[in-house]
This record gives C-alpha cells, structure tokens and sequence, in this order.
C-alpha cells in the first residue's frame, strides 16, 4: 500500500516545477509575464505540504497550514494585479500537475484508493481557492478603502482651489458624472449582495469590485489631472532646474509605457543618436510631458507605431513625438490644448475610455513654464507629430499664470 502522503512530499519539488512551467506558459495568465520564479511559486509549497497530512492516515490535519497560506496567496495576488480567472486558473493548473505527479502510484491502487485520493486532492485544492478568494477580496476592499480616502483628500483640495478658481468648474463636473455614478451604483450593489452571498458566490462580487475600482482609479486620474491644471492657473507651480540628462527620462518613461504599446501590438522607437548631453531643467516635470505625449500618442493609434526623438539645435534641443494615430483635422488643431476639449470629427469608438481631456492643456502649460514651446504637424488618417521646443537651459522661477489672469 502506498502512502501518497509522503509520495506527495517527495514529489514537491518536481510538482511545483511543473506547475510554474505551465502557468508560464498559459497565455490566460497573463499577469505572470516578468514575474521571477519565486514570486510565481509563491506559498503554493506550504498547500502542498498541508495537503500531504490530508492524505495521510495517521498524521492529524495540518488545516491551519492550509488556511494560512491560500489567505497569504490571495493577498500577494491582489497585489500583484491579477484577476479572479488567472487566479483559478493557476489552481486548475495545480491539481493537473498533482495528478500527473501521482498518475504512476495510483494506477497499481484500488479504484477505492484511487477515488479516496482524488476526493482528498479535490477537496483540499477547492477549500485552498476558497480562502485565496476569501483575502483576495478583502485585499480588493482595502485598496478600495485607500482609494476612497485619497479621492476625499483631493476633493477637499479640488474644492478649495475651485472656490478661488470656478472657470472649469461645471466641465469638471461633467466629466466626474458618469465614473462617479458607476462608483456609487456598484458600490450599493456590492453591499446588498455581499450581505446575503457565501464563499462560492464570491466570484460574481469581485467582479463588481474590480469595475468600482477601474473607474475610481479613472476618477482619480481625473481629478489628479484638472487639480495639475489648477495649481498652473493659480500660479502655484514652481521650478526645481538642475543637470539633467534628458536620454535617461525618456528611455525610463518609455520603459513604463513598454506594455501599453504592447497591449495594442504597437511598435515603440526611440532616436537618442543626437541627443546632448546634458541639461538643465526640472527633470519631474520634463518626465510629464514626455509621459503624456507618449501615452497620447498610444491611445489614439490604432495599429503601427510610435516613435520618440530627441535632437540638439543651434542653441536649444528638441522632442519629438511622432505616431501613425488617426490624426487630428486643421479646423481642430488650434483647441486641443484647451481643458476638456474633444476632437469634434473623432468617431467615439476610437475615443479612449480612460481619456480625461485633460493631457495635451497640462503638457501645453509644463512647456510654457519650462520656457518652451510645442508644435504640431497632423494628417488625419496618417499620424501626428508634436515638437516640443527647450531652451539648454531653464531659469529658476515661479509658475505663471495663463494669459488672461
């Protein structure tokens, strides 16, 4: 008679291997993608070990084990940003590779201690997918909480600043009405179901929860957004210059972006060849512009590419931001730095949905303070091409105001 206690022990090692093999492998479970061995293996060795006292007959359940490290699993997935499907899939994927280590044992057992086995390793697996979403929901409302408390902190600095300043106040609005109102429904939804719903139903709950989520961090970007804008009319923007080398900037933002382009099959280029050496300017705020040109420029293009070029002049150096986009019309070029303008000849199905309005009137005010200027070149159908302008280097002053204030 075998003791698949032990046999599970022994086979530890090999089992993980080749669970982690597969779940590499699996393109469903796409949040593992440069994650290191042991990030991936996590506490999944802690289940197994928990499990092998399950099996056997004469060592007593080690369940608190068990318990223990499906909530730390499901703590460290949340955090790691995957969703319920990858997470269920990774635990389908580990019962496959528990059978297959144990397949050679009980195909010389009785069909009686095949079926008490597999019973067992069922049972064990599915209360160990139990307790991981059990914490990864929890986790999910902690951040939820987080993000509750942030957006009150920026809406009691948002108020100030409107009180001082209300010429973009019933845009804002506006644009705050439809995220919040998903807020607030799903929200109500969440607390009615959560009220009357067990572990098994947990599933259908997280899905309220990651689109409370999406659009409370689309909520945030916003209000993140107009408060940038806010601060610059109120003059509240000052200048930090110092040596900065521009190549570094841009390579680690388009680092950042790498797997939005990839996302959408786009191809992401640099030219640094005539680069200078260095600058002076407030490298934080060169890093804005050069994010929102980039992440602009992937949103609105389709298929192709995006390319990035950085260039000396005479006595100034420039960036250029280049991409095969749908384009923008001439009778709309001259508004697209203005706050919450939308290209009017745009269909909305090519309108990102995660677009706030907002990105071209911050990097048209980032430039004015870091005493440049921004051109555009756009063919609708072809691409854009937007050039920022800077002088070597940036006198130290506050922020000014827009013209007009």
């Amino acid at each position: 008679m075998f003791d698949f206690s032990q046999i599970l022990l022994d086979k530890s090692d090999t089992i993980i291997e080749n669970w982690i093999e597969a779940v590499r492998q699996d393109r469903q479970i796409e949040s593992t993608e440069g994650m290191c061995y042991t990030t991936i293996r996590n506490h999944v060795p802690y289940v197994l070990k928990a499990m092998a006292t399950v099996l056997s007959k004469t060592t007593d359940n080690d369940l608190q084990t068990l318990i223990e490290a499906s909530l730390v699993h499901g703590i460290h997935r949340a955090e790691e940003g995957f969703d319920p499907l990858e997470i269920a899939r990774e635990y389908r994927l580990l019962r496959r590779a528990i059978f297959l280590a144990l397949e050679p044992e009980l195909q010389q057992v009785s069909p009686a201690e095949v079926i008490r086995v597999f019973r067992l390793v069922d049972a064990v697996v599915d209360d160990a997918i139990a307790r991981c979403f059990q914490s990864y929901v929890d986790e999910r409302l902690r951040e939820l909480q987080q993000l509750q408390s942030q957006l009150t902190l920026h809406n009691q600095e948002l108020t100030r600043l409107i009180r001082a300043n209300q010429e973009n106040f019933s845009h804002l609005a506006h644009e705050l009405k439809n995220p919040l109102t998903s807020i607030i429904g799903y929200s109500d939804l969440f607390i009615r179901l959560q009220s009357k719903t067990e572990v098994k139903d947990n599933f259908k709950n997280i899905e309220h929860i990651e689109r409370v989520l999406r659009n409370g961090r689309h909520l945030l970007r916003l209000i993140n957004d107009a408060l940038e804008i806010s601060r610059y009319e109120a003059g509240k923007m000052t200048l930090h210059p110092a040596p900065t080398d521009a190549c570094v900037v841009i390579q680690d933002v388009l680092d950042m972006l790498q797997p939005m382009a990839q996302e959408k099959n786009l191809q992401l280029a640099v030219d640094l060849a005539n680069a200078p050496q260095q600058v002076v300017t407030d490298a934080l705020r060169f890093q804005q512009i050069v994010t929102n040109l980039v992440s602009n420029a992937i949103r609105y293009t389709p298929a192709g590419s995006v390319t990035v070029r950085c260039y000396t002049l005479e006595d100034r150096w420039a960036i250029a931001v280049t991409d095969t986009g749908i384009g923008i019309a001439p009778e709309d070029q001259p508004k697209i730095f203005d706050p919450y303008y939308r290209v009017g000849n745009t269909p909305k199905s090519q309108v990102p949905p995660d677009s706030t309005g907002l990105g071209l009137a911050i990097v048209s005010r980032l430039v004015k303070l870091l005493q440049g200027e921004i051109k555009l070149v756009s063919q609708l159908g072809i691409g854009s091409t937007f050039t920022v302008i800077f002088p070597m280097e940036v006198k130290e002053r506050s922020g000014v105001r827009s013209e007009g204030s």
